[in-house]
């Protein structure tokens, strides 16, 4: 496994291209494209790992993935377990930057789009409140073709760039990927075993055995290509599915959660928590309840 140089299967000629993916879960490898990508979930549960970042994903969500930006929209793990075949569905645009002359994002009526096309290196998250709207435009996107699709997607910039504000970055202040093929290799495969093994009790040697290096190569490795430990990278994605549970509202307790997502102590996990999410899990819980009634 290793970081895919992905291509859209689409006509050489089109800088814009509209992908449709009904599947029993989402793309399963960490991937990058020269293409600038805006995905929206209309169906799916899961974790999103964006350059060095991650958190949970869900239906309803609008990513914009930066171009080059290693990825992968990871679905929970009863999607494998019941693969029904439309499980996961999303629309994904892919905008290739390269097609378009550089003169025409200078046009000063492109001037405020272009600013929002140079923040996304990193990736963003579309506001909540925002999302009903540029779903629907997304959607017409998809039954455009040519110039319209592209103006379509200019309308979908331009809205972005003036209408929204409260952007949530999907980046950590680290924003150089530099991966070589068998770096991306071994990447993923941390990423891969900690998605599916983050409620086991995984320790420094076995995360270092997975990625073929010694422990303290490890630390080392993991920490110039992430700007953070692997244990701070772990303590994020069991705080993701803690989330996701206390959301869903099918637990009997915090501890419960806490013990469910690897953590060994209660007292551990809240202080995880607060640390992760700024607030207590009971904190979260209220304002999940306030921000839904």
């Amino acid at each position: 496994m290793k970081v895919l140089q992905f291509t859209p299967p689409v006509p050489k000629e089109d800088a814009v291209v509209v992908e449709e993916d009904i599947l029993p879960h989402f793309y399963n490898f960490l991937h990058r494209h020269k293409e600038l990508q805006i995905s929206l979930i209309i169906k799916g549960e899961g974790t999103l790992i964006a350059g060095n970042y991650s958190q949970a994903f869900k239906s309803g969500d609008v990513y914009v993935i930066g171009a080059n930006q290693p990825h992968i929209f990871k679905s929970d793990p009863a999607y494998f377990n019941s693969p029904e075949k439309d499980n996961a569905h999303a629309i994904h645009i892919f905008f290739d930057l390269e097609r378009i002359p550089d003169a025409f994002f200078h046009l000063p009526e492109l001037s405020a789009i272009r600013k929002f096309i140079d923040s996304c290196t990193t990736g963003l998250q579309l506001p909540q409140e925002h999302s009903a709207h540029v779903a629907d435009a997304i959607r017409k996107v998809t039954s455009k073709a040519n110039l319209e699709r592209l103006l379509g997607l200019l309308e979908i910039f331009q809205y972005f760039s003036k209408d929204v504000t409260g952007w949530k970055s999907l980046s950590t202040g680290f924003s150089n990927y530099p991966f070589s093929e068998s770096e991306g290799n071994r990447m993923n495969d941390i990423f891969q075993y900690t998605l599916e093994n983050y409620a086991e009790n995984i320790t420094l040697n076995k995360i270092a055995s997975i990625a073929h290096i010694t422990p303290h190569a490890f630390c080392k490795y993991f920490k110039q290509h992430t700007r953070k430990t692997y244990n701070n990278f772990l303590n994020e994605v069991r705080i993701n599915e803690a989330c996701k549970k206390i959301i869903s509202g099918n637990y009997d307790g915090i501890s419960t959660i806490a013990y469910k997502t690897g953590f060994n102590s209660a007292i551990n996990f809240n202080r995880v928590f607060k640390k992760t999410t700024g607030m207590s899990p009971s904190d979260y819980k209220r304002e999940f309840r306030h921000r839904t009634a």
